[in-house]
Formats: C-alpha cells, structure tokens, sequence
C-alpha cells in the first residue's frame, strides 16, 4: 500500500498548496453570530470553501448549520473521526514575510495565519480522503473529516456536533504535532477575591493592574503607589530585581508613583519557560513601608500561598506529579486591586493522580484560611493508554514514514480532543519545527503537510480498509 501512496503523491504538492492557500486567504477569526454562522461570518467563509474544496476532490461534503462541516468517503459506519478547525487567533502585529491572510511559500515553507493552526492539517486530511477514493481503495467503514470554527475559543462547535452525531471509535486531531500526544493534564482555574475598608493611612496601594489572559502567565504588571517617591522604592527595587529577574521603571502620575513590573510572557502550562510579572511586584510592594492593614496583609498572604518562582504550587500544597503526565504547573495569570479589594486567578495543570482532595480542596482550604473567598471547579485530564490498538497503528505508520522513533507525548496545554473518548493529538508538524504558533509570521513546512497526508492515508486504509 506504501508504493500506491507514495506513487499517487508524487505530483500532489502544488495541490495542496493551493488548497491551503485558498483556507489561509480567509480572515476566519470569530466574529459576531449570525444566521447560520454562529461564530462568525469569518469560520463561516472558511467551512464554505472548505467544503467546496471536499466536493471537487469527490468527497461527500455537509455543513451542520454552520457550527463544522464533515467531508467523508462513503455512507457506511464512521470508524474513524479527523478532527480539524478553520477558525483562527487574530493575526497581531510584526508580520515580515506576508501579511497574514496573503499566504506565500519560500523555501519550503508556507506563510499566513492558520498555515498551521490548522488550515493547512485539515487540507493534508481532505487530501488524504482524496488519495483513498482515487487510489479506488475497497473500504469497508467511512472515515470522516470534521471541519470545526470555534477551536480558539471555546470548542462549542465540537460540542454542538458531539451532542447530535455519535463518536467514531477511533479519533485524532492534526492540531498539535508528531508523533502522539495521548495525555492531556486536568486543569484547576479558581478565582480569588480579597476585601478591605478603604484606609487613608500612607504609604498605601491605590491599584494594581496584572495580566492579559488566564492562560498567559503575564509578563507585565504595574502598580499605583502613594506615599512614596521612585527614590524611596528604588534601592528596595533593585534587590528585588536581583532576586527574581523582574525589572522596575518608574513615573509620577496625578500623584502616585507608577511602578511598573517586566518580566516574560509564557503559556500558562508551561510557566517556568516565562517569569512572571505579577509576582515579582507582589515581591517588591510587600518589602515597602506599606500601612498596616488591609491591602498589605492581602498581598503578604498572596506572596505566600503563590511566591515568585513557584511554578509547581509547592507553597499552596498541592505539588504533585506521576510518570506518564509529569508534575502540576501553576501559573499566577490575572490580579486586580483597588482600594478596597482584589480579585485574582491562577492557572494550574493538574497531573493525572491529581484529585479533588489533594488538590482542589488543599488549595482552597489554604485560601480561605488566609480570609480569601476561593471559587473554581478541578477539570479532569484526558488519557489514552498508549498500548490501546489505535495508538499502536498510528506510531506503526509513523514510524514507517519518517524512520524517526515513535512514542506518546504529554501536554499541559489543551488540544482538540480533550474531551472526545479515545481521541488523541496526531501531526502535523515533525519534532523541532517552530511553526509560530499564534504569532508573526506563522507557517508550516510544506513537506510536513505532504507527509501527514501520506500518513493519515495509509491510516484511513489501516481502519476502514476491507
């Protein structure tokens, strides 16, 4: 079967490129509702052509009112599940080899926001669809393309389809990377609030603003204080500077000294790569003469149930970690404080031996002992044995492809079959290739995609093949 495939993709490139291309060139980032869209008339463009792309190929093509669209092979029983989105993050700024809906190849590699993430896995699934029915392959079970629009926020289209179409026995999503990832971590998220009665006594707070996103740890902060100048802050700065890494500028505004925190932006489900802004001027404001009292007990008890450079929730009591999995990350993401009170969240990936006793609850009992209102639900991880049939097919089949070794991944992050039975992350990207996910100038290494479409072909065959 390799031959036939390797043979039928020989001249396939160009093709996919194009179809790539056409996905790219629509600005599928969520919009308004409206009829028939309900996330937006962006993913609704980009499901249209995604579909028009499925019915030249000679695939069976359907829009589920507009929340995915399916492209299959046959009418028979679905066995397998390809799980794909066409919406996409909004393109930001510094942008240097194309802007991002005018996708360009150099070298190789495809440029355009969605390229990777995941307009170019869903084209090399259609295309793989495509080899199958031309390739005249007897099947004896349907393989199903799911198209999705909502993947970057919020997956409601998935859970639409789900609650109306039964699962495949078998699923993956070519919305992560090579080879398998079968272990997604569970996720605790609680919001915190803190209140006090409004004090004159000086030196005080008046605000305090962290974050950008709860699942970013967050490489700014600032804070405004009254009562002190830049010059009485400063040498208790630079200590706290040398101690954490995080950096201190100053201004005077409508009379408070403005201090504001840098420190670098990372994942939430992997904080350690970043250093967190919030907690290194929660570090510098409890080392100044603060008032007695209200907001500064508050920020003392933050500063011990989360410290600067405790990733791992070792202070709350809640670190823990296993084998498959590895340990549970905590990432302090959003803080706000007034003169009265404060509200804050942290993002916390749980490991697989995480529960609602060892964890949740030691973490709130530890909040509330400090005075803190503490509300959050634990969400459960997602495995998948690694020794299950489906997971042994695809490591076969990739590493027959790539002659690279084949082995199960896990993830803090959260990819699109977190909550589909049996689901696991498959492609499209091999090990050690920056896409730039999210960010300037994404794009994905046309070879991959060629190489996924191969793969996911040989895989279609492996599960629906007579």
């Amino acid at each position: 079967m390799r031959e036939q495939i390797e043979a039928y993709f020989a001249d396939k490139e160009k093709l996919l490129v194009e179809a790539v291309s056409r996905l790219v060139s629509i600005d599928s980032v969520e919009g308004e509702p409206v009829p028939g869209a309900p996330f937006g008339p962006g993913p609704a463009a980009a499901l249209k052509e995604a579909l028009a792309i499925a019915e030249e190929w000679g695939l069976i093509a359907e829009n589920h009112e507009g929340y995915v669209g399916t492209a299959g092979l046959n009418d028979g029983e679905d066995a397998l599940h390809i799980l794909g989105h066409l919406d996409v993050v909004s393109p930001g700024e510094g942008w240097t080899v194309t802007q991002p809906y005018a996708p360009k190849l150099v070298d190789g590699l495809l440029y355009g926001r969605g390229t990777d993430d995941d307009k170019g896995p869903v084209a090399a699934s259609l295309l793989a669809m495509k080899a199958v029915k031309d390739l005249g392959v007897p099947l004896k079970r349907n393989c199903k393309v799911i198209m999705g629009t909502n993947e970057e926020s919020g997956s409601g289209d998935i859970a639409w389809y789900f609650a109306r179409h039964p699962y495949a026995p078998a699923t993956f999503s070519p919305d992560a990377g090579f080879p398998v990832i079968n272990t997604e971590k569970g996720s605790l998220r609680p919001t915190f609030t803190k209140s006090w009665p409004a004090q004159a006594e000086l030196p005080r707070v008046k605000w305090l603003h962290g974050g950008i996103r709860m699942n970013i740890l967050p490489g700014e902060a600032s804070a405004g204080v009254e009562g002190l100048t830049m010059y009485d802050i400063q040498p208790v700065a630079r200590n706290i500077t040398a101690r954490t890494g995080i950096k201190f500028t100053f201004a005077h505004e409508d009379g408070l000294t403005v201090i504001k925190a840098k420190g670098e932006n990372s994942h939430a489900a992997m904080p350690e790569e970043g250093n967190n802004a919030i907690t290194g001027l929660i570090s510098l404001l409890c080392a100044l003469p603060l008032g007695p009292g209200g907001c500064k007990d508050a920020l003392s008890d933050l500063n011990a149930l989360i410290p600067h450079g405790d990733y791992k929730g070792r202070a709350l009591g809640i670190a823990q970690e296993e084998p498959v999995s590895g340990p549970l990350t905590l990432a302090f993401s959003l803080l706000e404080i007034t003169e009265t009170g404060l509200k804050g969240y942290f993002d916390s990936r749980v490991p697989l031996c995480a529960t609602e006793e060892n964890c949740l609850n030691v973490a709130k009992t530890a909040f509330e002992g400090r005075g803190f209102t503490f509300e959050g639900v634990q969400g459960a991880p997602h495995h998948v044995p690694a020794d299950s049939p489906f997971i042994k097919t695809l490591l076969k089949r990739y590493e027959e492809y790539t002659g690279l070794k084949g082995e199960c991944l896990s993830t803090g992050g959260g990819t699109y079959v977190h909550d589909i039975p049996g689901g696991v992350a498959f492609g499209c990207s091999l090990p050690g290739f920056d896409s730039h996910l999210h960010g300037a100038d994404e794009r994905a290494r046309v070879s991959d995609l060629m190489l996924s479409a191969k793969l996911f072909a040989h895989i279609i065959v492996d599960l629906c093949g007579e």
